[in-house]
């Protein structure tokens, strides 16, 4: 009776791990990558950064190993990898962006509004700031294309109107760069991300300045 009894409670154990309502979620699973990644962009000293998003890097590809075909988990290694090509800069650079790219479009063709657009909008960050043919890929219309579409998706994100303001801003397009810049300071809070936003706010506070004083 004892031995049934066991195999009952060891049957039932196993039904309840494997129950897809104890799962983590796709924001669960990336969460601790989200945080990590908010310490290195504005907690971490720049000349540190590039090694830090490396070692980040390493667990973010984990997660897309062990998460197959979950768009979320593609976008932040992208993210991940992107911050990284940023943060070591010059040609070398280049393979990590390439690599972030095929993480986004890969993300894409699984689900386009996961992270409510995200991919379009890391996407098209790349094509805007990685250089054009033939030393790279970067495109200035495929960037604009991309950004438009993360907008139509997510309009009042704090992330797809800080970035395109600031490609508009990189294009002289100052006016238009002020008025996506407001609106990514109207931005509701997002919740969990807190330094995240404070990072953003203060990176959208800077650029207004900037172009406040070029206009006077």
């Amino acid at each position: 009776m004892r031995s049934l009894t066991k195999t009952f409670s060891s049957l039932v154990l196993a039904l309840l791990l494997s129950s897809p309502l104890l799962a983590a979620t796709p924001d669960e699973v990336i969460r601790p990558v989200q945080d990590q990644w908010a310490e290195i962009k504005y907690r971490v000293p720049e000349k540190q950064q590039a090694d830090r998003y490396e070692q980040l890097a390493q667990k973010s590809r984990q997660l897309v190993d062990a998460n197959p075909g979950v768009a979320e988990v593609l976008v932040w290694d992208g993210i991940v990898l992107s911050s990284e090509a940023g943060a070591r800069g010059g040609l070398g650079a280049l393979s990590l962006a390439k690599d972030a790219k095929q993480r986004f479009e890969e993300a894409l063709k699984i689900n386009d509004k996961a992270l409510q657009g995200s991919a379009y909008t890391s996407l098209a960050t790349l094509y805007a700031k990685v250089p054009g043919w033939p030393i790279g890929f970067g495109d200035k219309e495929k960037a604009e294309t991309y950004f438009r579409k993360s907008l139509a998706i997510n309009p009042d994100g704090i992330d797809p109107n800080f970035f395109y303001a600031e490609y508009l801003a990189e294009r002289d397009r100052n006016a238009e760069a002020r008025q996506f810049l407001e609106k990514a300071l109207k931005a509701a809070p997002r919740p969990g991300r807190e330094l995240a936003d404070k990072g953003r706010r203060e990176e959208i506070r800077a650029l207004l300045e900037r172009l406040n004083k070029e206009a006077n």
